[in-house]
C-alpha cells in the first residue's frame, strides 16, 4: 500500500514538475521572440537616430552659411 501511494505521489510530483517545465519553456520562447523584436526596434531607431543626426549637421551647416552671407551682407553694404 504504501509502495503504491509512493509511485502515485511520485507520478504526481513529476507530472507538476512537467506542467512548470513546459510553462518556462513557453516563457522563454516568448521572451527570446521579444528580444529579436526589441533588438529589432532598437537597430531601426538607430539608424533613425544616425539620419537625423546627419540632417541636423547639415541643417546646422546650412543656417551656419547663410549667417555668414548675411554678415558678409552687412559689411559689403
Amino acid at each position: 500500500m504504501k509502495s503504491d501511494h509512493t509511485s502515485r505521489a511520485i507520478e504526481q510530483e513529476l507530472r507538476s514538475l512537467e506542467f512548470q517545465l513546459e510553462e518556462l519553456i513557453q516563457v522563454c520562447d516568448r521572451l527570446r521572440e521579444e528580444n529579436a523584436q526589441l533588438r529589432g526596434q532598437n537597430a531601426k531607431l538607430a539608424a533613425e537616430r544616425a539620419d537625423l543626426a546627419k540632417k541636423t549637421e547639415l541643417a546646422s551647416s546650412r543656417v551656419e552659411s547663410m549667417v555668414m552671407r548675411f554678415k558678409s551682407m552687412e559689411y559689403d553694404a
